[in-house]
């Protein structure tokens, strides 16, 4: 009786690790990197619970000036640091149960959480001047963590409520889902994540509109910055149209914030102004923010899946106003307004199964120092003195993908920049290591998705 019990035991076991192996391994589309990223998963003991995720890690070398800093305006903190630099850029981990296709009363969730140097930047993209030293490979970052809902309401109405990212902007928080390994110059101004309830609802197979109401970027307290202003929102709207082919889509997306928005690229809002309490004066502001992004991609039938073509374009604007309270005549009422812009380019073949090229070239530009903080704070400079110029930034980047065998993809990358001073002395201010550029950049990275 024994040996019949121990050999339907391991009959069972063989036929779960047999299953289980079948409903983990790859797509026969897997070799694309977005779907590595999103197809691959291990469903957990629960129906319809999915675990994904991937491990991130690389090599990246900044051939510019010498110490613990680069500090090359644009790029993203674990982007610049100094010279030869290995990099755990991310371990990413998402649990979800998604919605079905069936139009009914239904409800789901999705957890995403990273851990990494990334991670240590998305909560603070300045995270210390984007020195070496601050690569810090142990944050963690809540990435996503939201309920998601469907009302049987025409063709479905879907909520998520709680915190999700960003719906602006081509790129993406997840490396390995872009075209190129490291982050471009409008994914930086992009914000990152929000913290509310955004609705969505498909007319039809075409065209998808979104609606949502939510404290602000990058924050889980409400948009505004100043604790003076008051309770804050802001509100978002996209616009996404599908090709009859399916193989083009145009997405417009807008969002209003009634206050100065979290930018962690600053470790505050725009105008760096919550971080100088510290040098022993108060401030009161009053601004809002309207951003504007438009991007599309584009696969033509002629080239047989293999040519992506995308684009993406930024307009955002800043307008208030900002008064000090201190006995000194450099720090009296001023004015919060800027306006950013900018467009990029992007460029994709898939030569064969495991070889693809890929091209990015940007602008991004501003009609004052606000969205770089290359001139320096209010108390190294002076509050009216710190609006005073313009800056312009530009990059192209080639990289090459290898698919060497089904989840694990190595890519290399070269990436050059330039503009109006791009670099940023030590202490932030507007004189010292200030340079047009060319910054040039090589890196390589290794990605295992699952």
């Amino acid at each position: 009786m024994n040996k019949q019990i121990n050999a339907i035991l391991m009959a069972a076991l063989v036929a779960f690790v047999a299953t289980s192996m079948a409903d983990s391994g790859p797509d026969t589309s897997a070799k694309d990197t977005k779907k590595m990223v999103q197809n691959n998963f291990v469903e957990t003991a629960q129906k319809g619970i999915k675990l994904s995720g991937y491990v991130d890690a690389g090599y990246s070398y900044n051939f510019t000036g010498s110490g613990n800093q680069s500090n090359v305006q644009g790029r993203f903190g674990s982007d610049t640091a100094q010279r030869g630099d290995f990099n755990l850029y991310a371990v990413k981990i998402a649990l979800e149960k998604a919605l079905t296709s069936e139009n009914k009363a239904q409800a789901g969730f999705r957890t995403d959480v990273m851990i990494g140097e990334d991670a240590n930047y998305f909560i603070n993209r300045a995270a210390g001047s984007n020195s070496n030293t601050n690569n810090n490979s142990n944050a963690l970052f809540l990435e996503q963590a939201y309920v998601s809902i469907r009302a049987p309401v025409g063709n479905g109405w879907d909520f998520k409520v709680g915190k999700f990212v960003s719906i602006l902007g081509y790129e993406v928080m997840e490396r390995p889902a872009n075209m190129n390994t490291t982050y471009g110059l409008l994914f930086n101004v992009m914000p990152l994540y929000y913290t509310g309830v955004l609705s969505s609802y498909r007319f039809d197979d075409y065209l998808e509109g979104k609606l949502g109401v939510v404290n602000g970027s990058n924050s889980d307290n409400n948009t505004t910055t100043n604790p003076n202003a008051g309770d804050g929102v802001a509100v978002l709207a996209a616009l996404n149209v599908t090709a009859p082919g399916g193989n083009a889509t145009w997405s417009n997306n807008f969002q209003y914030s009634t206050g100065s928005d979290n930018d962690t690229r600053q470790g505050a809002d725009l105008t760096t102004v919550t971080s100088e309490a510290a040098a022993g004066y108060t401030h009161t502001e009053s601004a809002y923010y309207i951003i504007y992004n438009s991007w599309g991609n584009w696969a033509p039938k002629f080239a047989d899946d293999k040519l992506l073509l995308a684009f993406n374009a930024l307009l955002g604007n800043a307008d208030g106003s900002l008064s000090y309270q201190q006995n000194n005549p450099n720090f009296g009422p001023g004015n919060v307004n800027s306006c950013w812009y900018g467009a990029g380019a992007y460029a994709k073949y898939q030569f064969n199964d495991w070889f693809s090229l890929a091209s990015r070239g940007e602008y991004l530009g501003s009609n004052n120092c606000w969205v770089f903080g290359n001139q320096g704070s209010a108390a190294s400079i002076g509050l009216n003195n710190r609006h005073v110029t313009g800056d312009n930034l530009w990059e192209y980047t080639l990289t090459a993908g290898f698919n060497v065998i089904d989840n694990l993809l190595i890519r290399a990358e070269y990436r050059m920049d330039w503009g109006s001073n791009i670099y940023r002395s030590s202490t932030g201010g507007p004189v010292g290591a200030q340079s047009g550029g060319p910054a040039y950049y090589a890196g390589a990275e290794v990605v295992y998705s699952f």
